[in-house]
Protein backbone atom coordinates (compact mmCIF):
# COMPACT_ATOMS: atom_id res chain seq x y z
CA UNK A 1 0.00 0.00 0.00
CA UNK A 2 1.23 3.12 -1.36
CA UNK A 3 1.26 6.83 1.06
CA UNK A 4 1.27 9.97 -0.36
CA UNK A 5 1.40 12.66 2.07
CA UNK A 6 1.00 16.46 0.69
CA UNK A 7 2.63 19.08 3.38
CA UNK A 8 1.85 22.52 3.51
CA UNK A 9 4.33 24.89 5.02
CA UNK A 10 3.00 26.73 8.19
CA UNK A 11 4.23 29.71 10.23
CA UNK A 12 3.28 27.23 13.79
CA UNK A 13 6.62 27.06 15.19
CA UNK A 14 5.65 24.41 18.07
CA UNK A 15 7.80 21.95 15.88
CA UNK A 16 5.86 19.06 17.36
CA UNK A 17 4.59 16.15 15.77
CA UNK A 18 1.41 13.81 16.41
CA UNK A 19 2.10 10.92 17.74
CA UNK A 20 -1.36 8.52 19.04
CA UNK A 21 -0.79 7.00 22.33
CA UNK A 22 -3.67 5.85 22.95
CA UNK A 23 -4.51 2.98 20.43
CA UNK A 24 -3.69 -0.73 21.29
CA UNK A 25 -2.80 -1.26 17.77
CA UNK A 26 -1.71 0.55 14.59
CA UNK A 27 0.69 0.99 11.58
CA UNK A 28 3.60 3.75 12.26
CA UNK A 29 5.29 4.93 9.16
CA UNK A 30 8.20 6.54 11.06
CA UNK A 31 11.84 7.53 9.81
CA UNK A 32 10.18 8.53 6.72
CA UNK A 33 12.80 10.41 4.87
CA UNK A 34 12.23 14.02 3.32
CA UNK A 35 13.89 15.51 0.14
CA UNK A 36 15.95 18.77 1.36
CA UNK A 37 14.08 20.35 -1.47
CA UNK A 38 10.89 20.10 0.52
CA UNK A 39 12.76 21.10 3.81
CA UNK A 40 13.49 24.17 2.78
CA UNK A 41 10.14 25.61 1.49
CA UNK A 42 9.13 26.26 5.08
CA UNK A 43 10.63 25.74 8.85
CA UNK A 44 7.88 23.87 10.00
CA UNK A 45 5.34 21.63 7.87
CA UNK A 46 1.37 20.70 8.50
CA UNK A 47 -0.16 17.47 7.32
CA UNK A 48 -2.54 18.56 4.27
CA UNK A 49 -3.59 14.96 3.38
CA UNK A 50 -2.74 11.24 2.92
CA UNK A 51 -3.52 9.95 -0.20
CA UNK A 52 -3.61 5.64 -0.12
CA UNK A 53 -2.51 4.01 -3.14
CA UNK A 54 -3.72 0.31 -2.89
CA UNK A 55 -1.10 -1.77 -4.34
CA UNK A 56 -1.91 -4.58 -7.09
CA UNK A 57 -0.95 -8.27 -5.42
CA UNK A 58 0.61 -9.93 -7.90
CA UNK A 59 -1.01 -13.52 -7.50
CA UNK A 60 -1.63 -17.17 -10.10
CA UNK A 61 -4.40 -16.59 -12.09
CA UNK A 62 -6.06 -19.88 -12.68
CA UNK A 63 -4.52 -22.22 -14.95
CA UNK A 64 -1.55 -19.92 -14.86
CA UNK A 65 0.80 -22.21 -16.42
CA UNK A 66 3.76 -20.58 -14.73
CA UNK A 67 1.96 -21.56 -11.42
CA UNK A 68 4.01 -24.80 -10.55
CA UNK A 69 1.10 -26.35 -9.45
CA UNK A 70 -0.06 -25.82 -12.67
CA UNK A 71 2.71 -27.83 -15.12
CA UNK A 72 2.48 -30.53 -16.85
CA UNK A 73 2.25 -34.03 -15.37
CA UNK A 74 5.78 -35.16 -16.71
CA UNK A 75 7.31 -31.86 -15.48
CA UNK A 76 6.21 -32.09 -12.25
CA UNK A 77 7.36 -35.67 -11.97
CA UNK A 78 10.44 -35.34 -13.64
CA UNK A 79 11.48 -32.55 -10.68
CA UNK A 80 10.09 -34.58 -8.16
CA UNK A 81 12.42 -37.38 -9.45
CA UNK A 82 15.53 -35.38 -9.83
CA UNK A 83 14.69 -34.05 -6.17
CA UNK A 84 14.80 -37.51 -4.93
CA UNK A 85 17.84 -38.14 -6.66
CA UNK A 86 19.61 -35.58 -4.82
CA UNK A 87 18.36 -36.58 -1.21
CA UNK A 88 19.68 -40.05 -2.49
CA UNK A 89 22.87 -38.58 -3.23
CA UNK A 90 23.14 -37.26 -0.09
CA UNK A 91 22.50 -39.77 1.94
CA UNK A 92 24.48 -42.53 0.08
CA UNK A 93 27.58 -40.09 1.12
CA UNK A 94 26.68 -40.01 4.49
CA UNK A 95 27.13 -44.10 4.83
CA UNK A 96 29.46 -44.59 1.56
CA UNK A 97 32.70 -44.64 4.03
CA UNK A 98 31.34 -47.48 6.09
CA UNK A 99 32.57 -50.17 3.89
CA UNK A 100 36.18 -48.75 3.95
CA UNK A 101 36.80 -47.68 7.88
CA UNK A 102 38.63 -50.92 8.72
CA UNK A 103 41.35 -49.59 6.08
CA UNK A 104 41.41 -45.72 6.97
CA UNK A 105 42.17 -47.82 10.52
CA UNK A 106 44.84 -49.46 9.48
CA UNK A 107 46.42 -46.75 7.07
CA UNK A 108 46.07 -44.14 9.12
CA UNK A 109 46.99 -45.97 12.62
CA UNK A 110 43.86 -44.34 14.63
CA UNK A 111 41.10 -46.23 16.79
CA UNK A 112 37.95 -47.78 15.71
CA UNK A 113 36.23 -45.06 17.72
CA UNK A 114 37.73 -42.43 15.28
CA UNK A 115 36.78 -44.17 12.20
CA UNK A 116 33.36 -44.65 13.03
CA UNK A 117 33.56 -40.50 13.03
CA UNK A 118 33.99 -40.71 9.61
CA UNK A 119 30.00 -41.59 9.52
CA UNK A 120 29.20 -39.40 12.29
CA UNK A 121 30.96 -36.41 10.89
CA UNK A 122 29.30 -36.02 8.39
CA UNK A 123 25.71 -36.49 9.56
CA UNK A 124 26.69 -34.06 11.83
CA UNK A 125 26.98 -31.43 9.08
CA UNK A 126 23.47 -32.26 8.62
CA UNK A 127 22.71 -30.72 11.99
CA UNK A 128 24.09 -27.32 10.67
CA UNK A 129 23.29 -27.36 7.10
CA UNK A 130 19.04 -27.15 7.16
CA UNK A 131 19.70 -23.90 9.61
CA UNK A 132 20.76 -22.26 6.63
CA UNK A 133 18.90 -23.96 3.31
CA UNK A 134 15.65 -24.39 4.42
CA UNK A 135 15.10 -20.19 5.76
CA UNK A 136 17.84 -19.28 2.26
CA UNK A 137 15.32 -21.24 -0.16
CA UNK A 138 12.54 -19.54 1.60
CA UNK A 139 13.98 -15.85 1.18
CA UNK A 140 15.93 -16.86 -2.55
CA UNK A 141 14.13 -19.62 -3.69
CA UNK A 142 14.91 -23.78 -3.94
CA UNK A 143 16.93 -23.25 -7.38
CA UNK A 144 19.98 -21.06 -6.04
CA UNK A 145 20.41 -23.18 -2.55
CA UNK A 146 20.86 -26.56 -4.85
CA UNK A 147 23.18 -25.01 -6.88
CA UNK A 148 25.45 -22.99 -4.48
CA UNK A 149 25.18 -26.13 -2.18
CA UNK A 150 25.91 -29.07 -4.38
CA UNK A 151 29.03 -27.01 -5.90
CA UNK A 152 30.63 -26.53 -2.62
CA UNK A 153 29.54 -29.79 -1.68
CA UNK A 154 31.40 -31.40 -5.04
CA UNK A 155 34.21 -29.48 -4.17
CA UNK A 156 34.92 -31.19 -0.40
CA UNK A 157 34.40 -34.74 -2.36
CA UNK A 158 37.33 -33.49 -4.22
CA UNK A 159 39.38 -32.82 -1.33
CA UNK A 160 38.64 -35.61 0.52
CA UNK A 161 39.77 -38.32 -2.53
CA UNK A 162 43.50 -36.42 -1.88
CA UNK A 163 43.21 -36.39 1.29
CA UNK A 164 46.43 -37.55 2.95
CA UNK A 165 45.69 -37.79 6.99
CA UNK A 166 42.79 -38.62 8.78
CA UNK A 167 41.64 -34.98 10.55
CA UNK A 168 41.58 -33.48 6.90
CA UNK A 169 38.71 -36.83 6.28
CA UNK A 170 36.91 -35.55 9.09
CA UNK A 171 36.60 -32.30 8.21
CA UNK A 172 36.03 -32.01 4.78
CA UNK A 173 33.58 -35.02 5.68
CA UNK A 174 31.94 -32.52 8.40
CA UNK A 175 32.13 -29.53 5.69
CA UNK A 176 30.63 -31.78 2.95
CA UNK A 177 27.51 -33.08 4.94
CA UNK A 178 27.24 -29.39 5.49
CA UNK A 179 26.45 -28.25 1.89
CA UNK A 180 25.13 -31.97 1.27
CA UNK A 181 22.19 -31.19 3.95
CA UNK A 182 20.38 -28.79 1.38
CA UNK A 183 17.95 -31.81 -0.58
CA UNK A 184 17.14 -33.19 2.69
CA UNK A 185 15.08 -29.87 4.01
CA UNK A 186 14.27 -28.70 0.27
CA UNK A 187 13.19 -31.53 -1.87
CA UNK A 188 10.14 -32.09 1.07
CA UNK A 189 9.26 -28.61 -0.01
CA UNK A 190 9.66 -28.92 -3.51
CA UNK A 191 7.31 -31.38 -3.51
CA UNK A 192 4.81 -29.03 -1.80
CA UNK A 193 5.33 -26.54 -4.51
CA UNK A 194 4.65 -28.64 -7.26
CA UNK A 195 1.89 -31.09 -6.14
CA UNK A 196 -1.48 -30.10 -4.22
CA UNK A 197 -2.79 -32.09 -1.30
CA UNK A 198 -4.63 -34.35 -3.10
CA UNK A 199 -1.45 -35.42 -5.62
CA UNK A 200 1.45 -34.81 -2.91
CA UNK A 201 1.10 -38.35 -1.48
CA UNK A 202 1.65 -40.29 -4.74
CA UNK A 203 4.94 -37.88 -4.98
CA UNK A 204 5.98 -38.19 -1.20
CA UNK A 205 5.46 -41.72 -1.81
CA UNK A 206 8.08 -42.04 -4.32
CA UNK A 207 10.68 -39.47 -2.58
CA UNK A 208 10.68 -41.38 0.55
CA UNK A 209 12.61 -44.39 -0.83
CA UNK A 210 15.33 -42.23 -1.39
CA UNK A 211 16.28 -41.67 2.23
CA UNK A 212 16.18 -45.58 2.86
CA UNK A 213 17.64 -46.73 -0.55
CA UNK A 214 20.83 -44.11 0.18
CA UNK A 215 22.27 -44.84 3.46
CA UNK A 216 21.07 -48.61 2.46
CA UNK A 217 23.67 -48.67 -0.41
CA UNK A 218 26.62 -46.49 0.62
CA UNK A 219 28.00 -50.22 3.08
CA UNK A 220 26.91 -52.21 -0.07
CA UNK A 221 29.31 -50.51 -2.46
CA UNK A 222 31.93 -49.61 -0.49
CA UNK A 223 32.18 -52.50 1.17
CA UNK A 224 32.73 -54.50 -2.25
CA UNK A 225 35.12 -52.20 -3.11
CA UNK A 226 36.64 -53.25 -0.08
CA UNK A 227 36.72 -57.21 -0.98
CA UNK A 228 37.99 -56.38 -4.83
CA UNK A 229 41.27 -54.65 -3.26
CA UNK A 230 40.29 -50.69 -4.31
CA UNK A 231 42.28 -48.02 -2.33
CA UNK A 232 40.05 -45.97 0.45
CA UNK A 233 39.58 -42.65 -1.57
CA UNK A 234 37.55 -44.40 -5.15
CA UNK A 235 34.66 -44.28 -2.79
CA UNK A 236 35.27 -40.65 -2.23
CA UNK A 237 35.60 -39.92 -6.38
CA UNK A 238 32.34 -41.88 -6.56
CA UNK A 239 30.50 -39.37 -4.50
CA UNK A 240 32.14 -36.90 -6.77
CA UNK A 241 31.07 -38.04 -9.93
CA UNK A 242 28.06 -38.63 -8.39
CA UNK A 243 27.67 -35.11 -7.43
CA UNK A 244 28.68 -33.95 -10.48
CA UNK A 245 25.84 -35.81 -12.65
CA UNK A 246 23.13 -34.23 -10.05
CA UNK A 247 25.02 -31.03 -10.51
CA UNK A 248 24.64 -30.73 -14.15
CA UNK A 249 21.11 -31.75 -13.74
CA UNK A 250 19.84 -29.12 -11.87
CA UNK A 251 21.94 -26.43 -13.31
CA UNK A 252 20.49 -27.59 -16.93
CA UNK A 253 16.95 -28.92 -16.07
CA UNK A 254 15.59 -27.98 -12.50
CA UNK A 255 13.22 -25.09 -12.87
CA UNK A 256 12.43 -23.26 -9.54
CA UNK A 257 9.08 -24.03 -7.27
CA UNK A 258 8.89 -21.78 -4.73
CA UNK A 259 5.59 -19.82 -5.63
CA UNK A 260 6.67 -16.49 -3.75
CA UNK A 261 10.12 -16.41 -5.50
CA UNK A 262 7.98 -16.76 -9.14
CA UNK A 263 5.32 -14.33 -7.97
CA UNK A 264 8.41 -12.00 -7.36
CA UNK A 265 9.93 -12.24 -10.50
CA UNK A 266 6.44 -12.04 -12.28
CA UNK A 267 5.91 -8.56 -10.05
CA UNK A 268 9.31 -7.58 -11.55
CA UNK A 269 8.64 -8.04 -15.14
CA UNK A 270 5.05 -6.46 -14.91
CA UNK A 271 6.83 -3.45 -13.34
CA UNK A 272 9.32 -3.56 -16.03
CA UNK A 273 6.55 -3.93 -18.76
CA UNK A 274 3.85 -1.45 -17.52
CA UNK A 275 6.06 0.98 -15.83
CA UNK A 276 3.37 1.26 -13.15
CA UNK A 277 4.93 0.19 -9.40
CA UNK A 278 2.33 -0.67 -8.12
CA UNK A 279 2.50 -4.33 -8.90
CA UNK A 280 3.99 -6.26 -6.14
CA UNK A 281 4.45 -9.80 -4.84
CA UNK A 282 3.61 -10.78 -1.15
CA UNK A 283 7.13 -11.49 -0.60
CA UNK A 284 8.13 -8.29 -1.54
CA UNK A 285 5.56 -6.95 1.63
CA UNK A 286 8.09 -8.53 3.72
CA UNK A 287 10.73 -5.60 3.64
CA UNK A 288 13.58 -6.50 6.61
CA UNK A 289 17.42 -5.28 7.63
CA UNK A 290 19.86 -7.61 6.83
CA UNK A 291 20.18 -8.29 10.45
CA UNK A 292 16.86 -9.46 10.44
CA UNK A 293 17.05 -11.76 7.31
CA UNK A 294 20.17 -13.64 9.27
CA UNK A 295 17.60 -13.56 12.54
CA UNK A 296 15.55 -15.55 10.21
CA UNK A 297 17.50 -17.75 8.64
CA UNK A 298 18.81 -18.90 12.00
CA UNK A 299 16.18 -18.47 14.01
CA UNK A 300 13.27 -19.48 11.58
CA UNK A 301 13.38 -23.26 12.27
CA UNK A 302 14.01 -23.34 15.69
CA UNK A 303 11.05 -20.93 16.63
CA UNK A 304 8.83 -23.60 14.64
CA UNK A 305 10.07 -26.80 16.52
CA UNK A 306 9.64 -24.61 19.99
CA UNK A 307 6.21 -23.56 19.32
CA UNK A 308 4.82 -26.65 17.98
CA UNK A 309 4.50 -29.64 20.34
CA UNK A 310 3.26 -31.33 17.67
CA UNK A 311 6.58 -30.73 15.73
CA UNK A 312 8.29 -31.77 19.08
CA UNK A 313 6.57 -35.11 19.29
CA UNK A 314 7.06 -36.15 15.78
CA UNK A 315 10.45 -35.09 15.24
CA UNK A 316 11.87 -37.13 18.58
CA UNK A 317 10.12 -39.82 16.87
CA UNK A 318 11.53 -39.59 13.51
CA UNK A 319 15.17 -39.03 15.38
CA UNK A 320 14.64 -42.00 17.19
CA UNK A 321 13.95 -44.38 13.51
CA UNK A 322 16.49 -42.25 11.93
CA UNK A 323 18.75 -43.13 14.46
CA UNK A 324 18.37 -47.05 14.42
CA UNK A 325 19.07 -47.11 10.40
CA UNK A 326 22.60 -45.73 11.38
CA UNK A 327 22.71 -47.53 14.13
CA UNK A 328 22.32 -51.22 11.88
CA UNK A 329 25.07 -50.00 9.52
CA UNK A 330 27.20 -50.84 13.03
CA UNK A 331 25.01 -53.85 14.28
CA UNK A 332 24.84 -55.46 11.01
CA UNK A 333 28.64 -56.42 10.93
CA UNK A 334 28.34 -58.00 14.27
CA UNK A 335 25.24 -60.13 13.87
CA UNK A 336 26.08 -60.71 10.50
CA UNK A 337 29.66 -60.23 9.90
CA UNK A 338 31.42 -62.22 13.22
CA UNK A 339 27.71 -64.26 13.65
CA UNK A 340 27.36 -65.53 10.38
CA UNK A 341 31.20 -64.94 8.53
CA UNK A 342 30.02 -63.11 5.82
CA UNK A 343 32.86 -60.22 4.44
CA UNK A 344 32.45 -56.84 4.19
CA UNK A 345 30.66 -57.21 0.77
CA UNK A 346 28.15 -59.31 1.73
CA UNK A 347 27.38 -58.30 4.95
CA UNK A 348 26.60 -55.08 3.41
CA UNK A 349 24.31 -57.05 1.04
CA UNK A 350 22.15 -57.57 4.51
CA UNK A 351 21.26 -53.56 4.54
CA UNK A 352 19.04 -53.99 1.49
CA UNK A 353 16.63 -55.41 3.72
CA UNK A 354 15.47 -51.87 4.53
CA UNK A 355 15.00 -50.73 0.82
CA UNK A 356 13.01 -53.76 0.22
CA UNK A 357 10.62 -52.92 2.93
CA UNK A 358 10.57 -49.63 1.62
CA UNK A 359 9.30 -50.92 -1.66
CA UNK A 360 6.77 -53.00 0.13
CA UNK A 361 5.49 -49.77 1.57
CA UNK A 362 5.33 -47.66 -1.76
CA UNK A 363 3.08 -50.77 -2.60
CA UNK A 364 0.79 -50.40 0.19
CA UNK A 365 1.05 -46.49 0.04
CA UNK A 366 -0.75 -47.25 -3.51
CA UNK A 367 -2.82 -50.34 -3.32
CA UNK A 368 -4.67 -49.18 -0.12
CA UNK A 369 -3.57 -46.19 1.28
CA UNK A 370 -4.11 -43.55 -1.52
CA UNK A 371 -7.71 -44.94 -2.66
CA UNK A 372 -8.96 -43.96 1.07
CA UNK A 373 -7.41 -40.40 0.73
CA UNK A 374 -8.67 -40.01 -2.73
CA UNK A 375 -11.92 -41.00 -0.78
CA UNK A 376 -11.08 -38.47 2.37
CA UNK A 377 -10.87 -35.75 -0.81
CA UNK A 378 -14.64 -36.46 -2.30
CA UNK A 379 -15.81 -36.35 1.41
CA UNK A 380 -14.43 -33.58 2.74
CA UNK A 381 -14.91 -31.43 -0.70
CA UNK A 382 -14.86 -28.72 -1.38
CA UNK A 383 -12.79 -28.36 2.10
CA UNK A 384 -9.68 -29.33 2.41
CA UNK A 385 -8.62 -32.71 3.65
CA UNK A 386 -7.25 -32.84 7.32
CA UNK A 387 -3.69 -33.31 7.87
CA UNK A 388 -4.16 -36.39 10.31
CA UNK A 389 -6.10 -38.32 7.63
CA UNK A 390 -2.02 -38.86 6.33
CA UNK A 391 -1.44 -40.59 10.08
CA UNK A 392 -3.19 -43.73 9.00
CA UNK A 393 -0.09 -45.26 7.54
CA UNK A 394 1.59 -44.40 11.29
CA UNK A 395 -1.35 -47.00 12.67
CA UNK A 396 -0.04 -49.85 11.09
CA UNK A 397 3.65 -48.43 10.75
CA UNK A 398 4.10 -47.71 14.62
CA UNK A 399 3.36 -51.47 15.88
CA UNK A 400 5.37 -52.96 12.75
CA UNK A 401 8.54 -51.24 14.08
CA UNK A 402 8.56 -52.37 18.09
CA UNK A 403 7.75 -56.08 16.70
CA UNK A 404 10.83 -56.00 14.03
CA UNK A 405 13.23 -54.72 16.56
CA UNK A 406 12.10 -57.55 18.99
CA UNK A 407 12.10 -60.08 15.94
CA UNK A 408 15.72 -59.38 15.18
CA UNK A 409 16.60 -60.03 18.48
CA UNK A 410 15.46 -62.73 18.91
CA UNK A 411 16.70 -64.52 16.03
CA UNK A 412 19.98 -63.23 15.93
CA UNK A 413 22.32 -66.62 17.29
CA UNK A 414 24.27 -67.45 14.56
CA UNK A 415 22.46 -71.31 14.97
CA UNK A 416 19.70 -69.61 13.54
CA UNK A 417 19.72 -69.21 9.72
CA UNK A 418 20.30 -65.73 8.23
CA UNK A 419 17.41 -65.14 6.44
CA UNK A 420 15.49 -65.05 9.64
CA UNK A 421 16.76 -61.98 11.43
CA UNK A 422 17.08 -60.37 7.30
CA UNK A 423 13.39 -60.93 6.84
CA UNK A 424 13.02 -58.63 10.07
CA UNK A 425 15.15 -56.06 8.54
CA UNK A 426 12.36 -55.76 5.54
CA UNK A 427 9.87 -55.33 8.10
CA UNK A 428 11.54 -52.95 9.93
CA UNK A 429 11.74 -50.96 6.32
CA UNK A 430 8.07 -51.23 5.88
CA UNK A 431 7.27 -49.58 9.16
CA UNK A 432 10.11 -47.08 8.92
CA UNK A 433 8.58 -46.47 5.60
CA UNK A 434 5.08 -46.11 6.64
CA UNK A 435 5.80 -43.60 9.58
CA UNK A 436 8.09 -41.71 7.64
CA UNK A 437 6.25 -41.10 5.15
CA UNK A 438 2.81 -40.08 7.05
CA UNK A 439 4.57 -37.78 9.41
CA UNK A 440 7.11 -35.85 6.71
CA UNK A 441 2.91 -35.61 4.79
CA UNK A 442 1.80 -34.66 8.09
CA UNK A 443 4.58 -31.61 8.29
CA UNK A 444 4.08 -30.64 4.92
CA UNK A 445 0.06 -30.57 5.03
CA UNK A 446 0.55 -28.76 8.61
CA UNK A 447 2.79 -26.07 8.00
CA UNK A 448 3.12 -25.88 3.73
CA UNK A 449 3.64 -22.10 4.62
CA UNK A 450 7.17 -22.98 6.31
CA UNK A 451 7.36 -26.66 5.08
CA UNK A 452 11.59 -25.99 4.58
CA UNK A 453 11.84 -24.39 7.89
CA UNK A 454 9.72 -27.35 9.62
CA UNK A 455 11.52 -29.84 7.35
CA UNK A 456 15.16 -27.87 8.11
CA UNK A 457 14.30 -28.06 12.43
CA UNK A 458 13.39 -32.00 11.95
CA UNK A 459 16.27 -32.74 10.01
CA UNK A 460 18.45 -31.27 12.66
CA UNK A 461 17.86 -33.21 15.62
CA UNK A 462 17.16 -36.42 13.65
CA UNK A 463 20.97 -35.46 12.36
CA UNK A 464 22.10 -35.55 16.24
CA UNK A 465 20.77 -38.91 16.64
CA UNK A 466 22.15 -39.84 13.51
CA UNK A 467 25.62 -39.24 13.79
CA UNK A 468 25.60 -40.04 17.65
CA UNK A 469 23.97 -43.38 17.56
CA UNK A 470 26.70 -45.03 15.23
CA UNK A 471 29.04 -44.23 18.05
CA UNK A 472 27.98 -45.99 20.98
CA UNK A 473 26.30 -49.12 19.09
CA UNK A 474 29.50 -51.08 18.82
CA UNK A 475 30.29 -51.11 22.34
CA UNK A 476 26.12 -51.68 22.81
CA UNK A 477 25.63 -54.08 21.02
CA UNK A 478 29.21 -56.10 22.19
CA UNK A 479 28.62 -55.35 26.11
CA UNK A 480 25.18 -56.31 26.02
CA UNK A 481 24.99 -58.58 22.69
CA UNK A 482 22.66 -57.96 20.13
CA UNK A 483 19.65 -59.76 21.48
CA UNK A 484 19.35 -57.35 24.67
CA UNK A 485 20.72 -54.69 22.61
CA UNK A 486 17.94 -54.59 20.29
CA UNK A 487 15.53 -55.76 23.40
CA UNK A 488 16.24 -52.40 24.44
CA UNK A 489 15.50 -50.52 20.82
CA UNK A 490 12.30 -52.16 20.69
CA UNK A 491 11.45 -51.30 24.13
CA UNK A 492 12.16 -47.50 23.51
CA UNK A 493 9.87 -48.11 19.89
CA UNK A 494 6.97 -49.66 21.99
CA UNK A 495 6.98 -46.68 24.36
CA UNK A 496 6.99 -44.17 21.36
CA UNK A 497 4.61 -46.69 19.54
CA UNK A 498 1.21 -44.50 20.31
CA UNK A 499 2.47 -41.46 18.59
CA UNK A 500 0.13 -41.52 15.76
CA UNK A 501 -2.67 -42.59 17.42
CA UNK A 502 -2.56 -39.55 19.74
CA UNK A 503 -1.92 -36.87 16.65
CA UNK A 504 -5.11 -38.33 15.52
CA UNK A 505 -7.15 -38.02 18.28
CA UNK A 506 -5.27 -34.62 19.30
CA UNK A 507 -4.18 -32.76 16.27
CA UNK A 508 -6.96 -30.97 15.28
CA UNK A 509 -6.93 -28.95 19.01
CA UNK A 510 -3.17 -28.49 18.32
CA UNK A 511 -3.48 -26.72 15.10
CA UNK A 512 -5.73 -24.44 16.19
CA UNK A 513 -3.63 -22.97 18.36
CA UNK A 514 -0.42 -23.54 16.31
CA UNK A 515 1.26 -20.24 14.71
CA UNK A 516 2.01 -21.55 11.67
CA UNK A 517 -0.04 -24.07 11.12
CA UNK A 518 -2.61 -22.65 8.04
CA UNK A 519 -5.41 -24.81 8.44
CA UNK A 520 -6.63 -22.65 11.20
CA UNK A 521 -9.15 -19.80 11.43
CA UNK A 522 -8.05 -17.11 9.50
CA UNK A 523 -9.03 -13.45 10.85
CA UNK A 524 -11.19 -11.51 8.77
CA UNK A 525 -9.83 -8.35 7.15
CA UNK A 526 -8.88 -4.95 9.18
CA UNK A 527 -11.98 -3.32 9.26
CA UNK A 528 -12.89 0.29 9.86
CA UNK A 529 -9.66 2.93 10.88
CA UNK A 530 -10.47 4.88 13.73
CA UNK A 531 -10.14 9.00 12.87
CA UNK A 532 -7.90 10.66 15.10
CA UNK A 533 -8.60 14.03 16.24
CA UNK A 534 -7.14 16.91 14.14
CA UNK A 535 -5.09 19.73 16.00
CA UNK A 536 -8.13 21.71 16.83
CA UNK A 537 -9.52 18.80 18.65
CA UNK A 538 -11.94 17.59 16.25
CA UNK A 539 -11.88 14.57 14.44
CA UNK A 540 -11.70 14.66 10.63
CA UNK A 541 -10.83 12.39 7.67
CA UNK A 542 -8.12 13.31 5.58
CA UNK A 543 -9.63 14.60 2.26
CA UNK A 544 -9.48 12.00 -0.56
CA UNK A 545 -8.66 8.80 1.46
CA UNK A 546 -10.78 5.68 1.10
CA UNK A 547 -13.58 5.28 3.71
CA UNK A 548 -11.29 2.97 5.52
CA UNK A 549 -8.44 5.29 6.09
CA UNK A 550 -8.56 8.37 8.51
CA UNK A 551 -5.28 10.28 9.13
CA UNK A 552 -5.06 13.29 11.95
CA UNK A 553 -3.37 16.72 10.43
CA UNK A 554 0.03 17.39 12.28
CA UNK A 555 2.22 19.43 12.40
CA UNK A 556 5.62 18.08 11.19
CA UNK A 557 9.38 19.72 12.69
CA UNK A 558 11.77 20.46 10.27
CA UNK A 559 13.63 16.98 10.50
CA UNK A 560 14.71 14.14 7.99
CA UNK A 561 11.61 12.05 9.33
CA UNK A 562 7.96 11.61 10.61
CA UNK A 563 5.74 9.85 11.54
CA UNK A 564 2.24 8.84 10.78
CA UNK A 565 0.25 6.67 13.10
CA UNK A 566 -2.70 4.59 11.83
CA UNK A 567 -4.64 3.07 14.92
CA UNK A 568 -7.23 0.44 13.90
CA UNK A 569 -10.80 -0.31 15.36
CA UNK A 570 -9.47 -4.05 16.28
CA UNK A 571 -6.56 -6.07 16.14
CA UNK A 572 -5.90 -7.60 13.30
CA UNK A 573 -3.03 -10.07 12.15
CA UNK A 574 -2.74 -9.32 8.88
CA UNK A 575 -1.26 -5.62 9.68
CA UNK A 576 2.23 -5.76 7.80
CA UNK A 577 5.38 -4.18 9.48
CA UNK A 578 5.79 -0.41 8.61
CA UNK A 579 8.67 -1.26 6.61
CA UNK A 580 6.00 -2.99 4.35
CA UNK A 581 4.87 0.62 3.71
CA UNK A 582 5.74 2.63 0.77
CA UNK A 583 5.50 6.06 1.72
CA UNK A 584 5.96 9.44 -0.88
CA UNK A 585 6.01 13.31 -0.47
CA UNK A 586 4.90 16.30 -2.28
CA UNK A 587 4.48 19.94 -1.32
CA UNK A 588 2.21 22.34 -1.47
CA UNK A 589 2.02 26.07 -2.33
CA UNK A 590 2.31 27.88 1.64
CA UNK A 591 -1.50 28.70 2.41
CA UNK A 592 -3.00 28.90 5.35
CA UNK A 593 -4.64 25.81 6.91
CA UNK A 594 -8.36 25.57 7.71
CA UNK A 595 -8.98 23.36 10.40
Amino acid sequence: MSFEISLRPSKDTGGMYYKDSGYSDGIELSSMPLKRQDLELAENFCLEAVSVKEDIIVSWEENDQENPKNWSRAKRWYTTGLSSMLVLNATFASSAPAGVIPTLVHEFQVSSEVGVLVLSSFIAGYCLGPLLWGPLSEQYGRRPVFIASFSLYMIFQILNSVATSMNSILVFRLIGGIFAAAPLSNSGAVIGDIWDPSTRGKALSMFTLAPFAGPALGPTISGYLTVAGVRWNWIFWLLTIFAGVCLLLVVSTLPETYSPVLLRKKACRLRATTGNTRYIAPIEMKRHSFRQRVEAILLQPFRVLFFEPMLIAITIYMSFMYGCIYLLFEAYPIVFGQGHNLDPGASGLMLLNLPIGGVIGVLTYFILINPRYDRAIQRYAPAPVPPETRLEMGLIGAPLFAIAFFWFAWTSYPSIHLAVPFVSGVLMGWAIYLIFLCLVNYIVDAYLSVAASALAANTVVRSLTGAAFPLFATQMYESLNPRWASTVLGCIAAVLMPLPFVLIKFGPRLRRYSRYAPSRPVPGQPREVVALPSRDGVASRVPGAPRDVALAQSGIARSDSCSVHIPLARKSSHILPPEAYDVSVRTLPPAKLSS
